[in-house]
């Protein structure tokens, strides 16, 4: 029977409450071989199906304990070198331990993985197979949410306002950022939508930018990617609305605006004449007259223009 990797990963998996990443199971698979060419695995006095470890007695000497409870005498060692060492049988499974290759490449985990995954879909037993930025592992259906929070003792769970939605979407793309540039872009106040994020450990505080006053700047978390269920920033859709450049440009632009004048509010830029009291209180009846009249004609709309 040859070698099933899907089992020993679904085991793997299991056994461990942290994801399961590649590289993790790579390095498994490296330390079975080298713990299967040890020496203690070669000595020719130990049963393999029968030796549970070694020990010394009361007068120094070295012996191997089987586990049908008897004492085989091994090769003597000094009593201050060896205390207690563990020899782990090898079981005669094999579908688990014979032929075990020393290299699994990533497709072979994949695959492995993605045969597990259906395995799970199909027995319809309330467990799934996700793979996070972090690796794999098995988790509960979203449909016994309820049933889980009630056993943690935890409340259900609240939905980000538009708000703090549109934050965190802001912070996601253009990270690290300020709080000042997340107001800027939105045109209000990003305090409340911020410490919110803080609160439920979408965003943390990335450091200071290198900018008068060192603001601090934000980015998103591993628990943002889990949130929104992407493995990498790289999965973020794209913005076909402004490229970050040309976000970095309106930024600028907008922090050195200059005081809108009287001709950009559409009112004439008009001085008045200094002139004597007499002849201003005359003008002065006028003057609103010729003030309405320019209004007027300044915010008048030009119905041509649509047509040029």
């Amino acid at each position: 029977m040859a070698f099933n990797l899907k089992k020993v990963l679904k085991a793997l998996l299991l056994s461990s409450s942290q994801p399961l990443a590649i590289k993790d199971v790579q390095a498994a698979f490296t330390r079975f071989h080298e713990q299967a060419g040890g020496p203690l695995a070669e000595d020719p006095t130990v049963d393999e199906g029968a030796a549970a470890g070694v020990g010394t007695t009361a007068d120094g000497e070295t012996f191997v304990v089987a586990s049908a409870g008897g004492v085989a005498s091994a090769a003597a060692l000094p009593a201050e070198e060896v205390t207690e060492i563990a020899l782990e049988p090898t079981p005669k499974d094999p579908e688990l331990y014979f032929d075990v290759p020393s290299l699994v490449t990533v497709t072979q985990i994949r695959e492995a993985m993605d045969a597990i995954s259906v395995d799970l879909r199909m027995a319809d037993d309330g467990l799934l197979l996700i793979e996070g930025n972090a690796g794999f592992r098995i988790v509960t259906h979203p449909r016994f949410g309820r049933w889980i929070r009630i056993l943690r003792q935890e409340p259900p769970p609240v939905k980000l306002s538009q708000s703090a939605i549109e934050t965190l979407a802001v912070i996601a793309y253009r990270q690290p950022v300020t709080r000042t540039e997340i107001e800027t872009i939105r045109g209000v106040s990003a305090e409340a939508g911020v410490n919110k994020l803080l609160e439920r450990e979408l965003v943390y505080i990335v450091g200071r930018a290198d900018t008068p006053g060192r603001p601090i700047q934000y980015g998103t978390t591993d628990q943002f990617l889990e949130f929104i269920g992407i493995k990498s920033l790289d999965e973020l859709p794209a913005s076909d609305v402004l490229s970050s450049r040309q976000i970095d440009d309106w930024l600028k632009v907008s922090s050195k605006t200059p005081a809108p004048s009287d001709a950009d509010m559409g009112l004439p830029d008009e001085e008045l004449p200094l002139a004597s009291p007499a002849v201003a209180g005359v003008e002065t009846q006028a003057e609103p007259e010729t003030a309405a009249a320019s209004i007027e004609q300044s915010t008048r709309p030009d119905l041509g223009a649509d047509h040029n």
